[in-house]
């Protein structure tokens, strides 16, 4: 498959997010997995599917992993239910869920300053039936508050993410401007200014949005942008996304942050997967 160009790349700092890459090997093993592939950098979904408050003896030993393995972890999730699965986010579904996240939001604010991470994605939530979209919406705003706070005692800054509408379409936030909106209310709420928009490149062109347009809109509120190619959410260069030339007008827009690769590896071991990008070129300088 066609590989980025240096120049390009050199200019880019990746990371991996282990848990769409790697998921072939144990948690514990993936960070090691990575390092050994040439990255430096690691993010994460909420590795408890079940759990907003695991054991002290699991956090001790994925932190342990991580930092076993020389990578800095620069993202993590905050609980957000069976993920993947059917859940899309616990922070706007009224009672236990919305609970679960209420639990797991200092958890995850502690993890993530034990590593040094500074970004913490906050996922919305699937529209539940026969509940008030306003509710869920009020709802969503309160624990967006109480994360932005704790994402502020610790340094870092509170994500906010626009997925798809056609894999996930009980998700209210399917572009840029939805998510972006509620990045400004969450900031308006709190006057942290710590909310940023998460711009997933692969979602908003599921979505049919206009990529261009949509970096030179909201380059300056992204905190934090993922990759994948379309079709098929598979390795650079596997669909028809021009992702070169989006990271080059990303980085000319001003953004110099990280660049989450979220992507499948299709049927082949993850670490196959990265032929695309220079070795040289993985390490975070």
């Amino acid at each position: 498959m066609p590989g980025f160009e240096w120049s390009t790349a050199a200019d880019q700092r990746f990371n991996v997010n282990l848990s769409i890459l790697f998921t072939e090997l144990p948690l514990l093993e993936r960070p090691a997995a990575a390092a050994a592939a040439g990255f430096s950098a690691v993010e994460l979904w909420w590795p408890w599917i079940d759990s907003p408050t695991p054991a002290r003896s699991e956090l001790d030993a994925l932190k342990k992993a991580i930092e076993d393995a020389g990578v800095r972890l620069t993202g993590l999730n905050f609980y957000a239910g069976r993920l993947p699965g059917p859940d899309r986010g616990a922070l706007s579904l009224p009672g236990e869920e919305s609970e679960k996240f209420r639990a797991n939001i200092d958890v995850a604010a502690d993890f993530a300053a034990s590593l040094g991470c500074t970004a913490l994605n906050a996922l919305y939530g699937n529209r539940v039936e026969g509940v008030d979209p306003a509710e869920q919406d009020a709802l969503a705003l309160e624990n967006l508050v109480l994360a932005a706070r704790a994402a502020d005692r610790i340094g870092a800054i509170l994500l906010i993410e626009a997925l798809n509408k056609p894999e996930s379409p009980l998700y209210p936030l399917v572009s840029a401007p939805a998510a972006v909106e509620v990045v400004d209310k969450v900031n308006a709420a709190t006057g942290l200014g710590n909310a940023k928009f998460l711009m997933d490149l692969y979602h908003l062109s599921m979505n049919g949005e206009d990529l261009p347009a949509v970096i030179d809109a909201y380059a300056a509120k992204t905190g934090h942008v993922q990759i994948a190619d379309n079709p098929g959410r598979g390795a650079p260069g596997t669909g028809s996304l021009p992702l070169e030339e989006l990271l080059g007008r990303l980085r000319k827009a001003g953004y110099d942050g990280w660049v989450g690769l979220e992507y499948k590896p299709g049927d082949r071991p993850s670490a196959e997967a990265f032929d695309w990008l220079p070795r040289e070129a993985r390490a975070a300088r």
